[in-house]
């Protein structure tokens, strides 16, 4: 159930992006029964990591908090409509909700006057598309070698996994 609280918190945490260097203007908050459990900023740019976005790092924290990768029954506030990879990072975690403010049009609008050197380097129209087709349908090349050995190990991996339940 959607709490204005929670989504007032993410927008405080995007607003600190003005004081804070390195950071950009996208925050979030990860809520389980009731209480934050998880909070992030957008740390792309000081962390020298592409993927250090405001909702996977509220992951990375609730994470850390709880003691578990299983986010399921948590939902996630953010400043902006999510892009792909954390849409992906949100399903891989088990977020069950999605409550957003600004949405992408909004953002890129927004942002979209910035000197070149300023803007971000995210076609998000490119990463909707790559994240939404298979690898064989993808802008980026791609190739697949050495399939046999990978599951090997996965397979490995697994027996070890299934004797220690």
């Amino acid at each position: 159930m959607y709490d204005e609280t929670f989504l007032r918190r993410a927008i405080e945490i995007s607003a600190q992006a003005v004081e804070i260097p390195g950071t950009e203007p996208f925050g979030a908050v990860i809520v389980k029964d009731g209480k934050i459990v998880g909070e992030g900023i957008n740390r792309s740019v000081m962390n020298h990591d592409p993927t250090s976005h405001g909702e996977t790092e509220a992951i990375r924290d609730a994470c850390r908090n709880l003691g578990t990768i299983d986010l399921r029954g948590c939902v996630l506030y953010s400043s902006c409509e999510p892009c792909a990879l954390c849409v992906a990072a949100m399903n891989i975690a088990g977020i069950a909700t999605l409550y957003y403010a600004a949405d992408m049009v909004q953002a890129g609008d927004a942002l979209g006057d910035l000197p070149e050197a300023a803007r971000f380097p995210v076609d998000v129209d490119r990463l909707t598309h790559e994240c939404g087709h298979a690898v064989t349908e993808r802008f980026m090349p791609s190739e697949q070698h050495l399939d046999a050995d990978a599951t090997a190990v996965l397979h490995d991996w697994a027996s070890h996994a299934r004797s220690r339940l």
